[in-house]
């Protein structure tokens, strides 16, 4: 039976890793620079929901 090579699965999964973390940065920054997505109207409002503003006082 062959010996399982372990460096080798190592350098693997840190290059996936590292590759995964360019690729985030990229779309952070393309994110930056362009117009930001619509939000969703679903997250506001749990976000609202959960925490009150201010000039809010909760129910």
């Amino acid at each position: 039976m062959a010996k399982p090579n372990y460096s080798f699965e190592k350098r693997q999964r840190e290059l996936a890793k590292k590759k995964k973390k360019e690729e985030k940065l990229k779309d952070k920054a393309e994110r930056k620079v362009g117009d930001p997505p619509p939000a969703d109207d679903e997250a506001q409002d749990q976000a609202a929901t959960t925490e009150p503003s201010e000039g809010q006082s909760a129910p």
